[in-house]
């Protein structure tokens, strides 16, 4: 195990958080950004930039000619080579560009699909590799690390030592991006976070041509059945354009705020023997909205973050304060929970989130919260009193026993103070409705938008149980599941 850094590291003056010029490849657009400020070399934990798919490109980009995967990299791993700890021995890597040449199996290639009805043509295509790799997930993050790994060393110290999780998470927004190929107003939202994001990795413009690289020569192996020249022509149309949206988001934002913020702990309140509420004090104005979360690492285990969400709406002082649960083997969550103290410095990167509340409506809030899920809730409530607003806030908290219901006081307060505010806890253990129950007692909901903060799988219920009490989709607000299971630990 590493020898973790010192806490209290001084933090680096924002003036010095500077970046490289980028540089121009086959897989990313050639119009990049001039100029932009660096930030340390740390490693992608949530959906990295490494997701493919995308959406029918809106600019096309033509590759700058085939890429270096169709020729081996020195070092890189060839049919003939001797097998290496961890490394790909089947065959090298097919061409990045479209027009290069491209060895299909000894069978027949597959014809391109019939477009679906309203489905483009790229979209059926790179579904059609999803829905072939999917079942060997695993091998296909293996060998795409792999790749990336011999073919581009320089690379490696961007990740943390362990591997395991961040495999999980490309897989993820893997499939996030291939859910949403055709659907535009949903992938550029997610990839324009994931570019404002990664700024704090020290990602560049010029890593994401051997991002592409390696993806495609990994999906060209494992989707042998179907891959084929439009195929991989498809997925470097929408590499290119995946790319360019990510890097102009991270321009846009650099404009406007740092690639990360230094944070000195506070405060630190043990809430129960697993739960703390932690409170930092950022080196710089930190905007956000009530509602939203942002990423912590820690000094203990560089290159490693985590999502908590902000437990208040913005305040005067400009604290910001998290409710974190440590969980077996959670690195980030253990350290905040039982080592960090007042003096220690984190860093935080951008905000994010849609949860946030329309303040342009009258509508009611309809809040689940299960276990820590309910900081999120609490800020929404504080935003909608400093608003001066008196719409009705339902809140359902949500957990397994009392042990778990660990603000329960403050809610309590929060209802005391603001006429308008329900409270109801639901205990697993001692309810006499269930959740959906009490959602169908407590209705109708016609009038109300909804919000639901907690773990994956509480969100994905409570997401069921608002459908089936009638509460359209559109009006239902919740962290995308896929950057909640990859904040894990």
């Amino acid at each position: 195990m590493p020898t973790p850094p010192q806490p209290r590291t001084a933090p680096l003056p924002p003036e010095q958080r500077t970046a490289a010029a980028p540089a121009e490849a086959p897989y990313a657009p050639q119009r990049v950004p001039a100029q932009r400020r660096q930030a340390p070399a740390a490693a992608p934990t949530e959906p990295s930039l490494f997701p493919a798919g995308g959406h029918p490109p809106v600019r096309q980009t033509a590759p700058v000619g085939p890429s270096a995967a169709s020729a081996p990299h020195a070092g890189a791993p060839t049919a003939q080579a001797a097998p290496h700890a961890g490394a790909p021995t089947a065959r090298t890597a097919p061409p990045a560009g479209p027009s290069a040449a491209h060895t299909t199996p000894a069978s027949e290639p597959s014809a391109a699909p019939a477009s679906q009805e309203g489905t483009p043509p790229d979209a059926v295509l790179i579904q059609r590799t999803m829905a072939t790799v999917t079942p060997v997930a695993d091998k296909v993050t293996s060998y795409f690390y792999a790749l990336l790994f011999v073919r581009h060393p320089d690379l490696r110290p961007l990740f943390p030592a362990a591997m395991d999780a961040q495999r999980d998470r490309l897989l993820k927004a893997l499939l996030t991006a291939a859910e949403h190929i055709d659907n535009t107003d949903v992938l550029v939202p997610f990839l324009q976070n994931l570019g404002r994001g990664h700024r704090k990795y020290g990602t560049r413009p010029e890593h994401y041509p051997a991002v592409g690289e390696c993806l495609i020569g990994s999906l060209s192996r494992y989707a042998e059945s179907v891959w084929d020249d439009e195929t991989e022509a498809a997925w470097v149309r929408a590499y290119t354009t995946i790319s360019q949206v990510m890097i102009d988001a991270a321009a846009a934002d650099e404009l406007r705020s740092p690639a990360w913020w230094h944070a000195e702990v506070v405060s630190h309140e043990l809430r129960t023997p697993d739960i703390a509420v932690v409170t930092v004090r950022p080196d710089q104005p930190y905007p956000f909205l009530a509602g939203q979360y942002t990423s912590v690492e820690t000094p203990w285990w560089p290159r490693i973050w985590r999502h908590y969400s902000f437990a208040s709406a913005p305040r005067s002082d400009g604290l910001l304060s998290f409710h974190v649960k440590a969980v077996p083997a959670g690195w980030v969550s253990n350290a905040l929970v039982h080592r960090a103290r007042p003096g220690d410095v984190l860093r935080l990167g951008p905000p994010a989130g849609s949860m946030t509340v329309d303040h342009t409506t009258d509508s009611g809030l309809l809040c689940l919260g299960g276990g820590t899920g309910i900081a999120p809730i609490k800020a929404l409530i504080e935003d909608v009193a400093e608003h001066g607003e008196r719409r009705p806030v339902e809140v359902f908290y949500g957990a397994r026993t009392d042990h778990d219901l660990y603000d329960i006081d403050t809610m309590l307060r929060l209802q005391q103070a603001h006429p308008w505010l329900s409270v109801r806890a639901i205990i697993d253990q001692q309810a006499h409705l269930q959740l959906p129950d009490a959602i169908r007692e407590y209705g109708p909901w016609n009038e109300y938008d909804a919000y639901v903060s907690g773990p994956p799988g509480m969100i994905r219920s409570g997401v069921d149980v608002l459908r089936n009490a009638g509460i359209p989709h559109e009006r239902i607000r919740h962290d995308s599941l896929e950057e909640l299971v990859a904040s894990g630990s």
